[in-house]
C-alpha cells in the first residue's frame, strides 16, 4: 500500500499542529508516549510469538512472549488468552514478569556482597557465594545442632535453620529436598503452595 496524498496531508497537519502547539509552551510527554505505544504495538505484530508458562506460584498461567526477529530479545509479555487457566488474565507477578527479562537494564547478572558495616557492594563469583550459603549452613548446624534432647532421647533434630519449598516442584524433587533438608536435622519445613 503506497503513501496517498490523503495520508501525506494528514501527517503534515498533525505535525504542523504539533509544533504549533509546543511553541505555545503545551506539554507534548502524552503525546509522545502514545506514539511510543503505537510504534511498540507495531513490533509486537511484527515479532515471533511463543507460548510459555508463569512459574510464580503453581497456577501456572500462559504467556505470550514476542521475540524481536532481528535482535532476538523479547520485547512484550502478555497473558495467552487461549490458556484455559487464566484466559488472558495476569496477576501482579505474571503482568511484571518482563522485568526479569535483559530488557530490565537493572535486572542483576552477578552476585553482589555487602560486608556488615559496609556502605558498597562487591562484586563475587557465583562459587564463592555458593560456599558461602554451604559455610553457613555448617556453622548453624555445628552449633545448634541437637542429637538429644532434655530427657536423654535420641533427636537428631536442628529447630534454627529452616527451609521453604516451591510450590513449582513436582512430587520426585519435593521427595528429594525433604530427605535432603531431613538428614540436615530440620524440622522447620514448610512449603510455598500453603502459605
Amino acid at each position: 500500500m503506497g503513501y496517498t496524498r490523503r495520508k501525506f496531508l494528514k501527517t503534515t497537519g498533525c505535525l504542523g499542529a504539533g509544533l504549533a502547539l509546543a511553541s505555545l509552551g503545551v506539554d507534548l510527554s502524552l503525546v509522545e508516549a502514545l506514539a511510543a505505544e503505537a510504534k511498540k504495538i507495531d513490533r509486537v505484530k511484527s515479532a515471533k510469538q511463543t507460548f510459555s508458562l508463569c512459574y510464580y506460584c503453581s497456577v501456572t498461567c500462559g504467556l505470550i512472549c514476542s521475540t524481536d526477529t532481528a535482535t532476538g530479545k523479547i520485547i512484550n509479555i502478555e497473558g495467552d488468552p487461549d490458556h484455559p487457566i487464566n484466559e488472558g488474565s495476569l496477576c501482579a507477578k505474571g503482568a511484571g514478569i518482563f522485568q526479569t527479562t535483559e530488557a530490565n537494564e537493572h535486572r542483576l547478572t552477578k552476585v553482589l556482597y555487602r560486608a556488615p558495616h559496609s556502605d558498597s557492594w562487591q562484586e563475587k563469583p557465583m562459587d564463592w557465594a555458593l560456599d558461602q550459603v554451604a559455610r553457613k549452613i555448617k556453622a548453624i548446624r555445628d552449633a545448634d545442632f541437637m542429637p538429644k534432647n532434655k530427657d536423654g532421647k535420641v533427636v537428631n533434630r536442628l529447630e534454627t535453620l529452616g527451609h521453604m519449598g516451591s510450590s513449582k516442584a513436582d512430587n520426585e524433587e519435593c521427595w528429594l529436598t525433604t530427605t535432603m533438608v531431613r538428614a540436615l536435622g530440620l524440622v522447620n519445613i514448610d512449603h510455598q503452595a500453603r502459605v
